[in-house]
């Protein structure tokens, strides 16, 4: 099959399409025909040698998530057949014709979207749902910050959060895509560049704060995010953009009842992703087949212009997705 493929640590021309062998199928997973895959900030840190994948996943193609065609499936799976579309979380491999996944990773393409818009779907929705919803808590109408709204993660989680009946705020780095965050559901979008975002935050809220915030960014935005939360305010962090180490005000965490927490799902097992994958299909795949929810793509670059995807995700000139075709 071909791959995309890192020849070695590096910049994004590292990446190169090569000839693999094609997958096997173990028991418990289906082997997929890759008709797109997405392109996300993990991809970036695993081609620059900073995010191996776990052990017993390829190590030199990248790729956390897939749409396509199953022809293939484990001898002990009973829920997928050969020839569903599907879209697929998977721990690496991605970037590539063939890839093969855990079953209970897989989710049915919503009714309408094509395979670009399902590859779109799920690293950043497990990501949102798992960090948002289960670690974060956020429950009935409480708030969410969102930092990077308008990254992949971004217009992901302005969705789900509005659909469920969140006020959702964002940051975001121009006009443009605070402007388009809003256009998408968020009450209020802030440019970082122009605008504190503590201070906004205490405004809009009346000094109240918001119940949870989703943070990519670490390092000095920290203390402004502790300023930002309510008392039993939750703080998750999913990435550390600007530096993981950081002072923290012990002192304001304990007066307003602060939990600082975080995760990374990749290394996690296929039953933590498998009870995600269920959650979505219930809750939040009616909305993408309604259309309450959709895909936002950014731009579709051929598996061969992989280098010139991940330098545009670099430049984060992008709002939405940015996704590989594999199809001819």
């Amino acid at each position: 099959m071909k791959a995309v493929v890192i020849t070695q640590p590096g910049a994004p021309s590292v990446l190169q399409i090569a000839e693999r062998p094609r997958p096997n199928c173990a028991a418990n997973e289906v082997l997929i025909k890759v008709m797109a895959a997405g392109v996300n900030r993990p991809d970036i840190k695993q081609r620059e040698g900073k995010y191996p994948p776990p052990a017993g996943v390829v190590q030199d193609i990248p790729g956390l998530e897939i749409a396509g065609t199953i022809v293939e499936t484990g001898t002990s799976v009973t829920n997928w057949k050969t020839g569903d579309n599907i879209c697929a979380l998977v721990a690496g491999g991605g970037y590539a014709e063939y890839c093969s996944a855990p079953a209970a990773q897989c989710l049915p393409i919503p009714p309408g979207l094509s395979f670009i818009e399902a590859a779109s779907l799920p690293e950043t929705f497990f990501t949102v749902w798992s960090n948002v919803f289960d670690r974060g808590n956020l429950k009935d109408k409480e708030a969410l910050l969102v930092h990077g709204g308008s990254s992949g993660i971004g217009v992901t989680a302005i969705q789900m959060a509005k659909a469920l009946g969140h006020t959702v705020y964002v940051t975001a780095g121009s006009d443009e895509k605070c402007r388009f965050c809003e256009q998408l559901g968020a009450a209020r979008a802030i440019n970082y560049k122009t605008e504190n975002f503590s201070t906004v935050i205490e405004q809009l809220t009346g000094g109240k704060g918001v119940n949870v915030i989703l943070d990519m960014i670490g390092g000095d935005y920290t203390p402004g995010n502790l300023r930002a939360l309510a008392p039993e305010g939750r703080l998750v962090m999913i990435n550390t953009m600007k530096g993981k180490d950081v002072q923290v005000d012990l002192g304001l965490v304990m007066m307003k009842r602060l939990v600082i927490t975080g995760s990374t799902l990749r290394a996690r097992d296929t039953a933590f992703k498998g009870n995600i994958a269920q959650n979505l299909q219930k809750t939040i795949w009616p909305l993408l087949a309604s259309g309450v929810i959709k895909p936002v793509i950014h731009t579709i670059f051929k598996a061969e212009e992989a280098a010139k995807a991940h330098e545009l995700m670099e430049s984060s000139a992008h709002i939405g997705k940015i996704i590989l075709s594999f199809e001819h």
